[in-house]
């Protein structure tokens, strides 16, 4: 654009630098607009991607299971009659799902899916010596498992293997218990009891689910629960987590189970990061207004103390379309160097937080970077603001009358 409008740029350069204390408050004013944007979008970005890291990293994005079982009320009587009747909701009991081994490779062979886990999931307790703790028993095959939770960057002590007799418990489970890796523990679950040898602790990421978790075989916990051959759930992970919810509403019309996306299970998760979501776009939305008003009073007031230049520029042959184009170039120059200045002070700011803003471990509480696609997302936004800024300075600086704004 430069090279092809030269006298533009040479007006409007010389224009900038006449003005120069306006020209650096203004460009200052834009580079804080533009670090306040661009901080915060990285701030909220990588506190959701930490945020749903934590929640989905013990969890499947999508759960297969089977319905619940209902109590059907009674036929009413076909004669008039008061009849008082009470429905109890019945005590859901572990079922496995009707045919699981075929439906696996239909799952896996869906483009959407990365990868499907069988799992067996039931209650019972862990008792060692006198300690005796409620667990939530999860039977899995290793490898499958591995690639829904990953579970391998979780071990905290000892090693993630899953032979006869093996288990993995979480981290407070075996302090509760009292017990270190290579200890054996015992499992009791409706009258049965087993002997568990376990080869990890894992830590989950939440206290509460590392307080319950004993994760065994599948064909282990198939026993324990009275479940031979059979699995109470399938779980999955998917390519692109935000389509969850869709794909669970096909599959819930596909076939005849009970199917649960991540969003479903943690709905005040969702809304809270729509909210977040939100919050950001108003304050992205209201400081570029700040700008555009910003940059817009500035060449507002250009325009008026340059009357009697452009008067003689137009009165020399300049056009109304180059004038027009002298003050857009002003606009783009404020909101470029404005744009460039602001996305490097965002990147101080974001070193400061690293640096400086620690967990009670030592290590940062998130990664927060400022990625180049945002970077340029939000310095051609603010670039197109300070052209947009511009509009009604430059048409009011076109429609000046050369003769009218040389006697001024």
């Amino acid at each position: 654009m430069f090279c092809l409008f030269g006298f533009e740029r040479q007006v409007a350069t010389r224009f900038l630098r006449e003005g120069r204390m306006q020209t650096v408050l203004i460009i200052v004013g834009v580079a804080a607009g533009v670090a306040v944007v661009a901080y915060i979008s990285a701030l909220i970005t990588g506190l959701q991607r930490n945020t749903l890291e934590k929640t989905l990293g013990a969890q499947a994005h999508i759960t297969v299971s089977t319905p619940d079982d209902v109590v059907i009320s009674a036929r009413a009587p076909d004669t008039p009659a008061t009849v008082l009747s009470q429905t109890q909701p019945r005590a859901q009991r572990p079922r496995s799902i009707a045919n699981w081994r075929a439906l696996v490779p239909v799952l896996e062979a869906m483009p959407e899916i990365s990868a499907v886990s069988p799992t067996v999931s039931g209650s019972g307790l862990a008792v060692r010596g006198e300690a005796t703790k409620s667990i939530a028993l999860i039977g899995v095959e290793l490898d499958r498992y591995e690639r829904i939770v990953h579970l391998s960057s979780k071990i905290v002590a000892g090693e993630a293997r899953l032979g006869p007799g093996e288990g993995i418990i979480g981290r407070e489970l075996a302090d509760d218990l009292g017990v270190r890796v290579g200890d054996r523990i015992s499992l009791v679950t409706g009258g049965i009891t087993d002997s568990l040898r376990v080869t990890a602790l894992v830590d989950l990421g939440v206290r509460e689910i590392n307080r319950r978790t004993v994760i065994v075989p599948l064909r282990t916990a198939q026993s324990l629960v009275g479940l031979p051959g059979g699995a109470t759930s399938l779980e999955m992970t998917l390519k692109d987590i935000w389509s969850a919810q869709t794909l669970a509403a096909d599959l819930s019309r596909r076939f005849p189970y009970k199917v649960e996306s991540w969003q479903l299970a943690n709905a005040s998760l969702v809304s809270a990061l729509n909210a977040q979501s939100i919050s950001t776009g108003v304050i992205r939305a209201v400081v570029m207004v700040v700008v555009v008003l910003g940059i817009a009073s500035v060449l507002v007031v250009s325009v008026v103390q340059k009357r009697r230049e452009i008067g003689i520029l137009r009165a020399m042959g300049a056009t109304q379309g180059q004038i027009l184009r002298v003050f857009l170039l002003q606009g783009a120059i404020v909101g470029a160097v404005g744009s460039a200045l602001g996305v490097l002070l965002a990147v101080g700011l974001i070193w400061v937080f690293t640096a400086l803003v620690r967990g009670s471990d030592g290590l940062p509480l998130f990664a927060i970077t400022l990625s180049p696609g945002l970077a340029l997302e939000v310095a051609g936004i603010a670039t197109l603001c300070g052209v947009l800024a511009a509009v009604a300075p430059a048409r009011r600086a076109a429609k000046l009358d050369p003769a009218q704004a040389i006697r001024l």
